[in-house]
This record gives structure tokens, sequence and C-alpha cells, in this order.
């Protein structure tokens, strides 16, 4: 038997691809869902008689994560990648995509939460929207006309080279822009926002109340200011980011600390591996790209423990691309449902 991380595997690729394995299973297989990492050129060299991918998010951003990780369970079985693009980006897509999800299901044994866990309570997630305040609009939307008129102009002599960068990079700062001025310019940290205003009034009646919530953003910086707002306010908290070394200490100051209310949390080191059962109010103050990434982060509180309905919600800028982000997300989970929704064929035992 042999355990390993992914980044082990990548270093040990070539010793245990010289070795036949009865089974090879992959815990998290998401982890390959790009089929040009290493991590995923790792894994499918492994030979075995069986293979098993493990994952609770198989199709997180577009079609491509299930070819890959079907490419190392049934290699070929989906023809190469680049066909596969080809016609699941053709006019008749959404009847490649059903005709996909009919040929992959009877190999996908699938378990929702509520079925391995039904003693669950309810877990209700909404959106909160907010208005920015005038000189916060005015200044978005100067942000946006200067992309807009700098990408559109550029556009011109490039073949989707530069540009391309050209508008992450403007989709970056408006995200920012939408959430705080601070996140542009660290000298206006001090100036008022609708999102984390709204933010502030909640968690302040929830501490009142005596319930704890969870508070994730992708900005770190974002935290920061999150952070020195709860100690104006006497609110106590704990922090998590990339960061943090002690995670276990201050998992279990606020697990078992009833005066720590809040635990602001990134959203990339601490989305998953996490049980924060002691929290039934989960904040997620700037949408993600990937609604199973923010998926994950609200199942930290909706966990086999969790006694108590959790909350959860998405705080949005009216009339930002956050609400752009939103669009993408419900694009996102009607391409998976149509993957993977319906019964599981009869090779599913």
């Amino acid at each position: 038997l042999v355990l390993t991380t992914y980044g082990t595997l990548v270093r040990d690729a070539a010793l245990l691809a010289s070795v036949e394995f009865d089974h090879a299973i992959l815990d998290e297989a998401g982890a390959i869902k790009n089929p040009g990492t290493t991590f995923a050129r790792a894994a499918r060299a492994l030979k075995a008689k069986h293979r098993l991918a493990l994952t609770g998010t198989p199709v997180e951003n577009h079609a491509t994560d299930l070819w890959s990780i079907f490419e190392f369970l049934n290699p070929g079985m989906l023809g190469s990648r680049a066909r596969f693009q080809e016609l699941l980006g053709a006019a008749g897509r959404d009847a490649a995509v059903g005709s996909l999800g009919r040929t992959l299901r009877p190999l996908i044994l699938r378990r929702t939460k509520r079925e391995v866990a039904s003693d669950l309570p309810e877990k209700v997630e909404q959106t909160l929207r907010c208005e920015l305040d005038p000189t916060h609009r005015r200044q978005y939307d100067e942000l946006r006309r200067h992309y807009r008129e700098r990408i559109l102009d550029g556009d011109a002599g490039d073949e989707g080279g530069e540009s391309r960068f050209e508008v992450l990079a403007a989709l970056l700062r408006l995200r920012q822009a939408a959430c705080h001025p601070g996140l542009l310019d660290p000298a206006r940290a001090e100036e008022p926002s609708a999102k984390v205003d709204l933010l502030l009034d909640r968690l302040t009646a929830l501490s009142e109340e005596g319930n704890k919530a969870l508070v994730f953003s992708q900005f770190t910086s974002l935290l920061d200011i999150v952070g020195r707002r709860l100690d104006a306010a006497g609110i106590r908290h704990e922090r998590l980011d990339g960061s943090t070394r002690n995670r276990g200490e201050r998992v279990d100051r606020f697990q078992g600390d009833p005066d720590c209310r809040v635990f602001l949390i990134s959203l990339k080191a601490g989305g998953v591996g996490l049980n924060l059962t002691a929290a039934d109010y989960v904040f997620l103050l700037d949408p993600w790209w990937n609604p199973a990434v923010e998926t994950q982060a609200m199942d930290r509180a909706h966990r086999i423990g969790q006694t108590r309905s959790v909350f959860a919600y998405r705080v949005v800028a009216t009339d930002t691309v956050e609400e752009r982000v939103l669009e993408l997300q419900e694009t996102k989970r009607r391409l998976a449902d149509q993957l993977l929704a319906g019964q599981a064929g009869p090779l599913s035992g």
C-alpha cells in the first residue's frame, strides 16, 4: 500500500510508474482537472488494473475537467481533448452534453450530501445585494470605462495575445473595486464601503445574539479591512489565510471559545479540509468564478456534527462585474447538472 500526496506523486513519478498496482485511487480527484498539469500527467502515468477517482466536484469550470479525470480512469474513452472540446463547442452543444452524460453515467456512482448525511439540518443560501454609495459608484464606473476603452482600442492590432491579459487584469481590478476602494489603493482602506458596512451590521447583530459566523474572501487585503472594523466594534475573531502556520490552534479557538464570534478565512486557504460546525452563518464577500469552490467554503459549517440550520450569504454589489460572475456560475451549474443528474446506469453497483 502506497499513500502519497499529489506533490510527492509528481516527485516520485518515474518510480511509481514502474510499479504494476492492482488499484490506483485518487482522492480529491479535482486536483487533476487540468490535463496539462504535472499532477494530471503523473497520475496518468500510473499502471494499475483498476482505477477509481473520488471527488465532490467532478465539473468545476467546464466539461474538460471531466475529460481529464476520465483520461486517467479509461484512457482514450472520450477521444482526444481537442476533439472533445470541438464537439462540446459546436452548435448542437446541448445535445452533445446530454449524450456525454448518458455515456458516463454508468461509470459514475454519485451520492449527494443529503443521501450520505440525511440527518444534517437545512442549509439556506441567499444573495445579499448592496448599492455602492455615490462616490464609490462614480469611482467604479470610471474604472470600468477606462478599461473598456483601453481594451477596445487595443483589440484592433491584437489577435488574442496581450488583450487577453488586459481583460483578466481588468476583471480582477473591477472585482476589487466592487468590494472596497482600499483594495485598489491601500491609502483608502479606511474609507466606507457598502459591502463592508452591510457585513458589519450583520456580524454585530449575530454576535449580540450569540451566533458565530465564517467570512470568506479571495482578497486577504479585504480581510484586513474587515478585521480592523471588527476590532473597533469589539468583536473577537480569528483568521486563517495562506500565511497562517498554527491552523489547528486557530480552528480550536474558534470552535471552543464562546467569545470568539467570527472566523475570517481566505477562500484558497480555508475552502476545504476544515470542520467549523460552531458557526451557523457563512458570508462570501466576493463571488468566485467557480461555484463549486463557493459551495465547498459554505460547507465548512454544513458538515456532520452540525445541529443547527446553516445560513449562507453571497454579498454582491449591484450593477458591477459581480453580477456577471453570478450569471457565469449559473451556466456552470447547469452544465454540471446536465452531465451528472439522473439515475445511475447498470454498471454502478
